[in-house]
């Protein structure tokens, strides 16, 4: 096991951690300490104060948002529409609330006990935030968690991306965010059976 160190998440450039996290590893042991895992896919970066798009713009400190304010490293976890528990990325440094949303997974590890929580065969890609989540178990109780503790991590196996096979562009479902809904800072795999014949 190698967990990717909590200095990587504290980097001042969250577009370029972004960016950067496609092919990158997560893995969950939430209940039961079953362990779960798979490969991020696409990922959104939110950059607080000044994007309008963030549960952070205009520096709002409320009780759901007060974690993005913490040191980058712990998850941000809010569940939308009452139903979906949407897992983020705690960025950057303390009192800057960047935070990362990932939004697709190409799952590796534990498809059996992803299909029990979810009731259905796990597909190649798990490309929408709410899915993920349900599939490796992530709730609003994980909400602050740690990213280098034993219940959800990342974890850093060299697989190269290049960027010949990544696509930038416009977030989801950001239509509120004014003139901040059309920013490129959504990022995901082209064509994800590239990943088809990863050994894990």
């Amino acid at each position: 096991m190698s967990k990717i160190p909590i200095n990587y998440y504290r980097n001042n450039d969250t577009l370029e951690l972004a960016r950067d996290l496609l092919g990158k590893f997560i893995f969950t042991q939430t209940e039961n300490k079953n362990l779960c895992g798979g490969i991020i896919t696409e990922t959104e970066a939110y950059l607080g104060a000044g994007d309008r798009a963030s549960h952070a713009w205009g520096n709002r400190k409320t009780q759901r948002t007060q974690i993005m304010f913490l040191p980058g490293g712990v998850a941000y976890i809010y569940l939308c529409y009452g139903i979906h528990h949407l897992f983020n990325i705690v960025t950057n440094m303390k009192d800057v609330p960047h935070a990362i949303l990932i939004r697709g997974i190409f799952p590796v590890l534990g498809k059996r006990i992803m299909e029990e929580r979810t009731g259905k065969k796990v597909p190649l890609h798990l490309d929408g935030p709410g899915k993920l989540t349900k599939a490796l178990g992530i709730q609003t109780d994980y909400n602050a968690t740690s990213l280098v503790g034993e219940k959800i991590w990342l974890e850093n196996k060299n697989l190269k991306i290049d960027n010949s096979y990544i696509k930038t562009g416009p977030r989801i479902g950001i239509d509120y965010a004014g003139k901040d809904v059309n920013l490129p800072y959504r990022f995901l795999l082209k064509d994800i059976s590239i990943l088809k014949n990863i050994k894990f």
